[in-house]
């Protein structure tokens, strides 16, 4: 069976685009209004910037943005194992699990 397809109008720098794809409309526009949010900031933050070169880094910003969100949940993950091995031996032997 082929997943239903949603065809999402968004706006993003004042022109119109539809989108076509698996993702539902209110998520679609979710990351279309992000996304219009982080080049319009790029535009702001640099003075007069071009819209391509605003786009681009937008896009590198939100993919930094992405890779520490990575890393944090990394560090996150390390540490929560971590704990959990400092308090399996104060747990009963049945509950200690692996």
């Amino acid at each position: 069976m082929t997943a239903r397809k949603y065809s999402t109008k968004v706006s993003i720098l004042g022109e119109e685009y539809t989108i076509r794809s698996e993702t539902p409309p209110e998520r679609t526009r979710e990351v279309a209004e992000y996304y219009d949010r982080a080049v319009r900031a790029a535009m702001n933050a640099g003075g007069a910037v071009e819209t391509h070169r605003a786009a681009i880094l937008a896009a590198m910003q939100i993919t930094a943005d992405l890779l520490d969100a990575r890393r944090d949940e990394q560090a996150l993950a390390e540490r929560l194992r971590s704990l959990a091995d400092e308090v399996r031996p104060l747990l009963p032997p049945a509950k200690r699990g692996a």
